[in-house]
């Protein structure tokens, strides 16, 4: 071999134990940086130069040409990767139904004193006294009073139910906006990659990092895929749909109903439009909705993924009532999966029964003694504690549709409960407790248990605390498989500083094996061409 010739031997050296070094603090400074993933230099040899190819040898006589840096790659597990994606995204999807329900107990005032089902308590304990002395004015004015009391609060609670949803629908906007901006940045990174990469000199891994963080961050909104191709562009598909491809994002596109302001998520290029009963053209959401409310959550089918599913779900698609709980196969497909319709039908349902019993109590006493003007008011009409504000049969005797009688408020003495005969009419309390106190209602059309109207709160409390401790349940063994797969990706991907340390120490003494050869073959140079000078 030319002693020339292996200076650039010892040079190759140096050049790539510079590199790892590099590379190796690189790594040591961005061992806290978030989303960083460990870089690994892949050396190889350069090409042999034969000396002799003697078929009789066992090998060629041979010599190297040095070594050089092939590439600088990143060290991950694909598997890994899209296995924690994945479990991410089912986590996500039930820390958001537990945080639903913690605001839904919350207010409820379970936490703060049962306000609302002391209103009930009150309600019962005022029937009771005017049971006892039906012709007493303060009793009389009591019953009354609780009544409105409990009208009052139960929109208390139900308006509450409304504005969980009203945050919730801001969260799909706001979810919506942010999986845009992902999109439109994942495809400025594809950009920038081919760019960088064009000319095979340079490795783009710290784009690819903050790649990997925006599908970290997707995968924790929705069920993500992607792969990538031989020039480094990933084309990612949201919910088994294209989203982004080399240089295009296809954003999702949210459309809001007029009645409710609630949003819906759909794609525009799958939306069709079709004329509704005036002749208009409207957006058709049945083909282009990315997710179908009807669809039942299960995850062997991974439909429990992603928090924006779990948002929409738990938002629902209307503010519900007790008449949603009428038609059973309805409630099965619109209603029962969302957690807050649910509760706002039920709920709505234990003031319905509430209000209907009394009412019916007061029409059955009135209609007992027609010559009389017993319980009716100036126009002869029988007294209604609880009034309806509108005629709509859609609405009828739902929480937002009725007030307490401003005639019995005014007159409380008109609730006399005196017959002409001048007896007590207990008869017509005794109606109202016994309603309260039949076991005929239950809180859904898929419960069998019965329960009275004393006890239907507490049913439906109790419901929601179940539903709160299952979905807590799940989300704490999926956050220990998300830990366990954590763990086990940032063993690969993780940066060690020891490990480097190591690495550092390696490559400084190969940097250093590199510059004494090049001193060695410098002596050699020199001391021949001393001896020739001679």
């Amino acid at each position: 071999m030319p002693l020339f010739g292996s200076l650039h031997i010892g040079t190759s050296g140096l050049q790539t134990a510079q590199n790892t070094l590099n590379t190796t603090a690189h790594n040591m400074a961005n061992a806290d940086t978030k989303g960083y993933t460990r870089q690994q230099i892949l050396l190889g040899t350069r090409s042999y130069v034969t000396i002799s190819p003697s078929a009789s040898a066992i090998s060629y006589q041979q010599y190297g040409l040095g070594v050089y840096y092939e590439q600088t790659r990143q060290v991950r597990d694909i598997f890994l990767d899209k296995t924690f994606r994945k479990e991410t995204g089912r986590g996500a999807f039930y820390e958001t139904n537990t945080k639903v329900i913690e605001e839904m107990e919350d207010l409820m005032g379970e936490f703060q004193g049962v306000e609302f089902s002391a209103s009930l308590k009150n309600l019962w304990k005022s029937m009771q006294d005017l049971y006892e002395d039906p012709c007493e004015l303060t009793n009389q004015n009591m019953f009354i009073s609780r009544c409105d009391q409990f009208l009052t609060r139960a929109k208390l609670v139900y308006e509450g139910l409304c504005d969980q949803q009203s945050n919730l629908n801001k969260q799909v906007e706001n979810m919506v906006e942010k999986i845009n901006d992902y999109g439109e940045e994942l495809v400025y990174i594809n950009k920038q990659i081919m760019r960088m990469e064009a000319g095979e000199v340079e490795h783009a891994n710290d784009l690819r990092d903050r790649r990997n963080v925006i599908l970290d961050e997707l995968a924790k909104m929705g069920k993500v895929s992607y792969e990538e191709d031989i020039n480094g562009v990933v084309s990612v598909k949201f919910e088994d749909v294209d989203f982004v491809t080399s240089d295009l994002v296809n954003k999702v596109e949210l459309y809001t109903d007029k009645k409710t302001g609630f949003h819906t998520p759909y794609w525009k290029q799958l939306a069709n439009f079709k004329k509704n009963q005036y002749g208009e053209e409207e957006l058709d959401l049945d083909a282009a909705r990315i997710y179908d409310p009807t669809q039942k959550i299960s995850t062997v089918m991974n439909t429990d993924i992603g928090s924006l599913r779990a948002t929409l779900l738990a938002r629902g698609e209307k503010h519900a009532t007790y008449q949603d709980l009428e038609n059973e196969s309805a409630y099965n497909k619109e209603i029962s999966q969302s957690l807050l319709m649910n509760v706002q039908a039920e709920f709505d349902r234990l003031v319905h029964y509430v209000t209907t019993s009394i009412n019916d109590a007061l029409r059955q006493a009135a209609l007992s003694e027609p010559d009389t003007g017993y319980l009716k008011d100036s126009n002869g009409n029988p007294y209604q504690m609880f009034e309806l504000i509108s005629t709509d049969p859609d609405k009828g005797y739902s929480i937002a549709n009725m007030v307490v009688s401003e005639e019995l408020k005014r007159e409380p003495g008109s609730l006399s409960f005196r017959l002409k005969d001048d007896s007590e009419d207990k008869a017509a309390i005794r109606n109202m407790l016994n309603a309260f106190e039949a076991e005929t209602y239950v809180l859904n059309p898929n419960l069998q248990t019965k329960t009275n109207i004393n006890r239907f709160y507490n049913a439906l409390v109790n419901q929601i605390s179940n539903t709160g401790k299952l979905n807590k349940d799940f989300l704490k063994a999926q956050e220990a498989t998300i830990n366990e797969t954590s763990a086990a990706r940032e063993q690969v991907l993780g940066v060690s500083t020891d490990e480097e340390m190591e690495f550092m120490i390696k490559f400084q003494n190969a940097f250093n094996a590199s510059s004494r050869y090049i001193n060695v073959i410098d002596e050699m140079i020199e001391h021949v061409i001393n001896t020739l000078g001679r």
